[in-house]
């Protein structure tokens, strides 16, 4: 368990420092900087700040507390969610709630609440978690509220997200494979056919499978992006010199400054930040396994699903291997509300570890523990 933990928080705080140095050297060139090349370094400073606030005071908080109020934060998550159509939106969506210079995405909220309230009702249905209807069809309604809400809002990569964690950790908890199988087929196919509905992200898959021919429309990110990872190479064009920032790659510091530290640092850094994402899975799993109770072990795991596949997403689209989606890179792209979700998932998961080195975990878990994730990841 201390293997792990160092693992975790190593990998952690590495992703923090690469975010912040590529930031600063990406940050300065975005069309949206103000004028000013320091803004976007001391607007992610000061969240990444209140984010380890946030994680310090959240690993000493019992994690339990999430299972008993569930429901404040799942209500919480939808009303956030429904003020999002009342304010204006930005960017041409209704994501955001904007507070004066600040602004935040509540769908963060939501992938908190999804996960909590899917671990907390399995812990408690735990023998029925098998049935039809106990173990698939009132878990997946109910989260589909929120779903629902999200999609909405056209955000369709988050609710792929979150929709992803969610049937991870339904998996992890024993619910019936087929049924889930069923029910992810069905997510995708309602996700490409709402997406189909919508003229920019029909140019987006058009732009998937053909780049070439969109590289100067709905593909531009992407061939761009490819263009930063040959640029770099092996080695790197080294720390500050990267080109495609230059107004070539179109928000290279928040979705795909991935792209950027391909061209900076090379092959090598880019291979080294995948590692990190997998030594985090294998020590947050490792560290739910021993978590005291059956909720902690799939509030955790979930957690530390919601963030792998974020990263893998992101990864997916900046090398063009899944459909453009803007998506933040966890620890390392520029974005206040993913910066402080992430450190606040960590806390959580450092809570867990505390009560799992002085707790003995209870016998239900262990066959939680032995049966799903040992065995079917």
């Amino acid at each position: 368990m201390k293997n792990a933990i160092f693992g975790f928080i190593s990998c952690v705080l590495a992703m923090l420092v690469i975010g912040i140095v590529m930031l600063f050297s990406t940050g300065a060139f975005a069309t949206d900087a103000h004028g000013d090349p320091t803004y976007f370094i001391k607007r992610q400073s000061l969240w990444l700040g209140i984010g380890l606030v946030i994680c310090l005071i959240v690993s000493f908080i019992d994690y339990q507390l999430w299972q008993r109020y569930w429901k404040v934060v799942f209500g919480a998550a939808i009303l956030l969610l429904a003020l999002c159509y009342v304010f204006p939106p930005i960017n041409g969506s209704h994501r955001w709630l904007r507070f004066g210079p600040f602004s935040f995405q509540p769908s963060e909220i939501g992938k908190i609440a999804v996960i909590a309230f899917i671990a907390q009702w399995f812990s408690r249905h735990s023998k029925e978690s098998g049935e039809f209807l106990k173990g698939f069809v009132y878990p997946i309604a109910v989260s589909c509220i929120i779903l629902a809400l999200i999609a909405f809002e056209e955000d369709l990569g988050a609710t792929a997200l979150i929709g992803a964690a969610m049937v991870v950790t339904m998996f992890l908890a024993g619910s019936n494979i087929i049924y889930l199988g069923i029910s992810a087929m069905g997510g995708i196919a309602g996700i490409l056919t709402i997406a189909w509905l919508m003229p920019d992200r029909v140019h987006r898959l058009l732009a998937f499978r053909d780049l070439d021919a969109y590289k100067q429309g709905s593909g531009l990110q992407q061939y761009q992006g490819l263009i930063a990872f040959g640029s770099g190479g092996v080695e790197g064009l080294g720390l500050g010199n990267g080109r495609q920032k230059m107004e070539f790659l179109p928000f290279a510091h928040t979705d795909f400054i991935f792209p950027m530290i391909g061209e900076e640092l090379g092959l090598t850094f880019t291979l080294a930040i995948v590692f990190c994402y997998l030594v985090l899975v294998i020590c947050g799993i490792t560290i739910a396994m021993n978590a005291s109770d059956r909720f902690g072990a799939l509030f955790g795991s979930g957690l530390i699903f919601l963030i792998a596949l974020q990263a893998a997403i992101n990864i997916g689209v900046t090398t063009a291997l899944l459909p453009n989606k803007g998506i933040p890179l966890p620890f390392i792209s520029y974005g206040g509300s993913n910066m402080l979700f992430c450190l606040l998932a960590v806390g959580i998961i450092l809570n867990i570890y505390r009560q799992g080195v002085t707790k003995p975990p209870k016998p239900a878990l262990t066959k939680l523990s032995s049966t799903r994730v040992l065995t079917r990841i």
